[in-house]
């Protein structure tokens, strides 16, 4: 499949940091999403919907690890070409479903899920698109069910990083502090149970190494070194990064689904 070339000077951030080689694209790293895979919980064929599921790669892994059936939405056709290819050559395709779709018409997906997954995909909407998003996943959500999120964080500042980020990033990411992220889930019928902040580690070198290994971080690196507009874009962000790293950070959290009152 022949994928098509990204515009390096207006793609967005994560593209830009796809195109380089990078892989996990993750505020907190592997090790983030690790702690809510630990506070989730997963049993056997619990339903999973994992929201911007990209090439499947996660939903591959949670199906593999714990056991559960995974529905992803991606909107990217050949994003969406390349996950059913890898669920294909995983043989998941019994328990992993991907549908081209948007996550702002989760609607039109049927049924109920025990879980809904989604990480870097709140942070880059407005606070009404937020808003839009979570109440979507709160009636997707079985009674009781979690919604497992995996967020950027601002804990100072927020109207200033959302400037810098929308110009550096060349999208609305909106990134919040752990109060008014708290405050948005709750607004949603969505009660946070567990959270846990923590600094940044997209471009911390550290941190590469342990989510991409050795030889990915080094291919990264060179592509960053060798591509005059990509080197620009990622120095830009690392800037960025470096500037408000006392308060730019990572959540995650896990939020329950209120059971309706009896009247």
């Amino acid at each position: 499949m022949t994928q098509t070339p990204v515009n390096i000077q207006t793609a967005q951030g994560h593209q830009v940091l796809a195109a380089a080689g990078k892989k996990i694209l993750r505020p907190g790293g592997k090790s983030a999403t690790e702690q809510l895979f630990e506070w989730a919980n997963f049993q056997p064929n619990e339903t999973v919907l994992e929201l911007a599921a990209s090439f499947g790669e996660s939903a591959i892994a949670l199906s593999q690890r714990y056991g559960v059936r995974v529905v992803g939405v991606e909107k990217n056709p050949e994003s969406v070409a390349r996950a059913k290819a890898n669920i294909r050559n995983a043989g998941l395709e019994q328990q992993i479903e991907i549908i081209e779709g948007d996550i702002f018409h989760l609607e039109a997906i049927p049924g109920e899920f025990d879980c809904v997954f989604a990480e870097a995909i709140l942070s880059m909407q407005s606070a009404p698109g937020k808003a839009k998003i979570l109440n979507s996943i709160r009636d997707k959500l079985k009674n009781g069910g979690k919604f497992l999120s995996h967020e950027l964080l601002a804990q100072n500042n927020e109207e200033e990083i959302h400037q810098q980020l929308a110009q550096t990033i060349r999208s609305n990411t909106t990134p919040l502090s752990e109060t008014n992220w708290i405050a948005a889930c709750t607004a949603a019928g969505l009660q946070v149970q567990q959270h846990k902040t923590g600094a940044m580690a997209l471009l911390n070198l550290p941190s590469m190494i342990q989510d991409e290994g050795l030889v990915d971080t080094a291919k990264f690196l060179w592509n960053v070194l060798a591509n005059p507009e990509i080197r620009k874009r990622v120095l830009a962000m690392r800037q960025i990064f470096n500037k408000y790293r006392q308060d730019l950070g990572y959540i995650v959290l896990v939020a329950v689904k209120n059971k309706p009152l009896s009247l």
